[in-house]
């Protein structure tokens, strides 16, 4: 029986997973959209639309950037800072909140990781320039993976669906990781000194229980002029700040400040941050790509490590877990539709395409980062759906 704990985890969880399914879809038509966009007569207008000039002045302090690094810096950040709070409240109260349930999608995360990035490894060796793409195809787009798995409904357990969930969570704080470690440089020590007082503003905040929005936003915001002027990327003020969100509630009953903005934040993520940072990213000109560019070192790499690296990681780290004894398997899901998570793992697309432009900034390389972000996570989804739905035909009752 299902204490009531457990069941608020449980419909927490699957209203995440709404949402992000429902997500996924739109995320699938902005990426069209803008691939049609790049290769067609509006090419100049979609181009001349993400470069439009876009600033904001208070005083001395100017922000003048064109219109996609306001996606990319800003949008993004909002996107980071809901990560942040899913992050919190999973290790806090959610299904990474004991070791029992972390276990099994933690090792399943670091898996997906290790592997992609030596496949993709092992395909550039001996191109310096080419190796700051190895962390493009450890990535997973939660919104993607999680809205083909909802093609598939009833049809595939509950605990696969919260496994997937998790797994993307975990990967997505890798991820951060990643970002902060390998793709920071040429640090402002004073931008970096003034981000960090803004911090410890969020601590005492929260320290004295403090939970009204006003204060957290308007700190949240000064954090991130100074990330963005620090050299590290602004995004990761959105997780800083996320983490100063109290979880606590005011009154018994009553949700908290953190579970407030992850519920109002979802749709506004879901349905208008990431498609368009979709429709800004995805557009790549086919003009001129033929099929062997995607043997070229690159987009190779990057495809293989999504495709291949993923499902292998994932499956191979979660098939140890279990014969060792370290977890359970998910209750009800049979080894093959467990592979068939694991390949919808490799659907890198946002995520992959936003580490891939901090890896490669120069516009001239965006055409094999895209075309290898866009190949494997198409030959995950197209390969995870597949595996999933031949595994549901085998467990349905024959009349």
């Amino acid at each position: 029986m299902m204490t009531p704990i457990m069941r608020d985890k449980l419909k927490g969880a699957l209203a995440f997973f709404h949402h992000e399914a429902a997500g996924g879809l739109v995320l699938v038509v902005a990426a069209l959209v803008a691939l049609l966009a790049s290769n067609s007569p509006l090419e100049g207008l979609y181009d001349g639309f993400l470069h439009t000039p876009v600033g904001v002045r208070i005083g001395p302090l100017a922000l003048d950037k064109p219109l996609l690094h306001w996606i990319n810096d800003g949008l993004m950040a909002i996107f980071f800072f809901l990560v942040g709070l899913e992050i919190k409240r999973e290790l806090l109260r959610g299904e990474l909140s004991t070791f029992g349930q972390a276990a099994l999608p933690i090792v399943a995360a670091a898996g997906g990781m290790v592997v992609p990035a030596v496949i993709y490894v092992a395909i550039n060796t001996g191109d310096p320039a080419a190796l700051r793409g190895w962390a493009i195809p450890t990535a997973t787009d939660i919104a993607f993976a999680v809205g083909v798995l909802a093609l598939l409904g009833s049809r595939i357990p509950t605990s696969l669906k919260i496994f997937l969930l998790a797994l993307a969570i975990i990967d997505d704080l890798g991820a951060i990781i990643i970002i902060a470690v390998f793709y920071t440089e040429n640090l402002s020590m004073v931008s970096l000194a003034l981000a960090l007082a803004g911090g410890a503003v969020l601590w005492a905040l929260n320290a004295r229980g403090v939970t009204r929005l006003a204060p957290y936003l308007l700190t949240g915001i000064f954090i991130w002029v100074c990330v963005l002027k620090s050299g590290v990327h602004a995004t990761l003020a959105g997780v800083a700040v996320a983490l100063a969100i109290p979880l606590t509630s005011t009154a018994e009953g009553e949700p908290s400040l953190l579970e407030q903005l992850e519920e109002s934040l979802h749709p506004w993520v879901a349905f208008a941050v990431l498609p368009l940072f979709a429709f800004a990213n995805a557009g790549v000109s086919l003009q001129g790509i033929a099929p062997e560019n995607l043997l070229e070192p690159i987009p190779l790499g990057i495809a293989a490590g999504l495709f291949a690296g993923k499902a292998i990681g994932i499956f191979g780290a979660t098939w140890i877990a279990v014969m060792g004894g370290l977890a359970g398997k998910p209750e009800g899901a049979t080894w093959l539709q467990i592979l068939g998570v694991a390949m919808l793992g490799g659907i890198g697309f946002t995520m992959s395409l936003f580490i891939g432009m901090l890896a490669f900034p120069d516009p001239a390389e965006a055409a094999p980062l895209r075309l290898g972000v866009l190949t494997g996570s198409l030959l995950s989804a197209a390969a995870g759906y597949l595996v999933l739905a031949a595994s549901a035909r085998e467990r349905a009752p024959t009349s």
